[in-house]
């Protein structure tokens, strides 16, 4: 992995990163704190970038490549777009990692340390908790609903296999 140091007062970068999905209804004031605690990383086809059961506070967004979520040896996803993002689940419950992600290509994250929520000014705390949080529920609802989806798909087929 190459890493680049934290962003910190990197202002020339916050119109960049307001192009990306994840990161585009932060307004600046917010994006630009997100990014003092942020880094660049890169990452080689198959490099390790999380891996299940460790503890971190880092959430990653794609800024290009791909990598492929593993669990139990099995590949249960693949995050393939800019501004797709991974690690969330561990900023929001405190637990272990549920999965390890590995890069798919050669591929570069920006990293955001998650504890950039305790060190927000008291007075925007609300704020910022709010707009965050909304993010991470609008990508958690739409991976409910596609494993969900899978569910059913996997359940009938499963029926279909006991008929025969």
């Amino acid at each position: 992995m190459e890493e680049s140091s934290y962003l910190k007062n990197r202002e020339y970068l916050i119109n960049k990163f307001q192009k990306v999905p994840f990161l585009k209804s932060i307004n600046s004031e917010y994006l630009g704190e997100i990014l003092n605690l942020s880094k660049i990383r890169k990452y080689e086809p198959d490099e390790l970038i999380t891996k299940e059961g460790d503890y971190d506070c880092w959430i990653y967004v794609i800024i290009s490549g791909a990598v492929k979520v593993i669990k139990h040896d099995k590949e249960i996803a693949r995050l393939e777009n800019c501004g797709d993002t991974f690690g969330e689940l561990s900023i929001i419950d405190g637990e272990a990692r549920s999965a390890s992600v590995f890069a798919a290509t050669e591929t570069v994250c920006l990293a955001i340390d998650g504890s950039f929520l305790d060190r927000v000014n008291p007075e925007d705390q609300h704020a910022v908790y709010s707009v965050f949080y909304r993010l991470l529920a609008e990508i958690l609802s739409e991976r409910l609903r596609t494993t969900s989806n899978e569910l059913v798909r996997v359940k009938e087929e499963l029926e279909q296999l006991k008929k025969t």
